[in-house]
């Protein structure tokens, strides 16, 4: 007898009908791993039906009239299945996702995106730290700032939780990047150096080269031999690109 693999339940919570529709379509045309088991159109109505079907994925809006997809998110703590959420507008939600490394798509929804989320979804689902992740995306959110202090990275085993003030430097690595962390720490990140450099605050960290984006807060000293060099609380010696070194000299002398 021919062995069937078990698809993944999903919910969808979404307040649009319209928006709601498209997405289940979508889901059921692109991507076949899952099932669709249920849907709800605000808060209260996606408590019931996620504590009724116990989802494995959940397609979460963000903003719906009777609170938001985090407000729900608290609601059904702890939280069992895998999250995506989907957002038109809310620019301090996606950072705040993006420092979390949960997944999120914008509206309208592109097929192509979907497809890459749910990929994502399934391919981490085995990795710990779901409910920690989902926990210090919460506690960032009630700062109501974007000076997020934690940041969760990516391993290829793991979300590791850093605090963003312990990041010493950060070295591309192909698609990886290598997080030096103080304790002598080194943490290998599944994303590039270029999510990092457009996602860590630009008063605090510089790209001073093509492989190295530094925490200015770690630099005890600048070297002027050969270029330019910062050298880091970890003992590194980073070189300076020459396009960079005002830039980088500027920030450094800044108040």
């Amino acid at each position: 007898m021919e062995n069937v693999e078990k698809k993944l339940k999903a919910v969808v919570v979404e307040d649009e009908k319209e928006s709601r529709d498209l997405l289940i379509a979508f889901i059921l045309r692109y991507c076949p791993e899952l099932e669709v088991h249920g849907s709800a159109e605000n808060v209260k109505e996606g408590v019931e039906v996620i504590n009724k079907i116990k989802p494995d994925l959940l397609f979460l809006d963000i903003s719906m009239p009777d609170g938001t997809g985090f407000e729900l998110l608290e609601k059904i703590s702890p939280v069992k299945a895998d999250v995506i959420f989907t957002t038109a507008t809310d620019k301090h939600a996606v950072r705040a996702i993006r420092y979390s490394a949960l997944d999120y798509l914008l509206k309208p929804i592109d097929p192509e995106e979907l497809k890459s989320a749910v990929q994502k979804s399934i391919a981490k689902k085995n990795t710990s730290n779901r409910e920690e992740t989902l926990n210090q995306l919460l506690q960032n959110l009630k700062r109501g700032t974007d000076s997020f202090q934690k940041l969760t990275l990516p391993t290829p085993t793991s979300f590791e939780i850093i605090s963003v003030k312990d990041i010493i430097r950060c070295e591309a690595d192909g698609s990886y990047t290598a997080f030096y962390l103080t304790g002598k720490r080194k943490m290998l990140a599944s994303m590039s150096l270029k999510h990092y450099e457009e996602l860590l605050p630009e008063g605090e960290f510089i790209r001073v080269h093509h492989h190295h984006l530094i925490n200015l807060q770690h630099v005890v000293r600048y070297l002027k031999m050969d270029g330019g060099y910062a050298v880091m609380t970890d003992d590194a010696k980073v070189e300076i690109s020459r396009r960079k070194k005002d830039e980088f000299l500027q920030k450094l002398n800044k108040p």
